[in-house]
């Protein structure tokens, strides 16, 4: 069976579209990293992938604010592209700035789905202050095709504009829909209920991830390719001897992997 092709989006400030790629690469699929001009250009065409990604970084610089010019740059010129790929089954997901640019495009935020408009945003973490630190996330249900499966997750934040806010009735929206897939958690599993720093942007709801109706189109603020492997995690050294000491065999993959494997499986089971 072929492997299901992945286009990984870089240029002007995403930094981490070859963590991204390799992450893809592990869990599976054939990843390629697309420069935004060459797309808008015509030089490669969604057509050729089954999954597009929008990386971690600061496109622009984060200009205007985090991820809003790249989300006019390809609503302008790629609408009708993306807007076709989505309704072929195509899979997408944003990551932290990335995340910022699907939900600035509209792509996320609304409980009815992509609608090219704009009904929810992140916005500055209510710290005042970059927040660079590893969170606990719960999932909330089967419906997002990259969390199936998944009880648990520890992965790291860095951003400085990651709290998603929008207007109650929106908000009420997504939660009755099955939108809200992720939310910040304490050690325990438990909803982090707004408390810093288990919830470290002050987030509405605790929510750290969406997706839409389908469940094939998922941002998330937290950077599951940062926590491919075992090593990767702050404490893994406490970690492993524990482990030893239990007689069991040390994990190999970290959380983050699940994610990416899900979205391979989803095309490939």
């Amino acid at each position: 069976m072929a492997k299901p092709r992945a286009l990984v989006l870089t240029g002007y400030g995403i930094n981490c579209d070859g963590e991204t790629a390799f992450a893809f690469e592990k869990a599976g699929a054939e990843a390629r990293r697309v420069h935004v001009n060459d797309l808008i250009d015509g030089h490669d065409s969604l057509n050729r992938y089954q999954i597009l990604s929008f990386p971690g970084g600061f496109s622009y610089g984060d200009d205007i604010s985090s991820g809003k010019v790249l989300a006019n740059r390809v609503k302008t010129h790629l609408a009708e592209g993306i807007k076709r790929f989505i309704e072929k089954g195509g899979l997408v997901i944003g990551i932290c700035n990335g995340f910022q640019v699907v939900v600035k495009y509209g792509l996320l935020g609304s409980p009815e789905g992509p609608i090219e408009e704009q009904k929810s945003t992140l916005t500055n973490n209510d710290s005042s202050r970059y927040e660079d630190r590893w969170v606990h996330l719960r999932p909330e249900d089967d419906r997002c095709v990259f969390t199936r499966g998944i009880d648990r997750l520890y992965l790291p934040v860095a951003h400085g504009e990651g709290k998603f806010f929008t207007d109650p009735q929106t908000l009420e929206g997504l939660e009755a829909a099955g939108c809200v897939v992720l939310r910040y958690a304490d050690e325990q599993g438990q909803a982090a209920g707004g408390r810093f720093p288990w919830n470290p942007n002050g987030s509405l709801n605790d929510i750290a991830g969406i997706c839409d109706p389908s469940g094939r189109v998922f941002g998330l603020m937290p950077h599951p390719e940062r926590h491919l492997h075992f090593t990767q995690h702050p404490l893994w050294t406490r970690i492993a001897e524990e482990y030893r000491r239990e007689g069991r065999p040390l994990p190999e993959e970290g959380d983050g992997m699940a994610l990416f494997r899900n979205a391979v499986t989803f095309f490939t089971d």
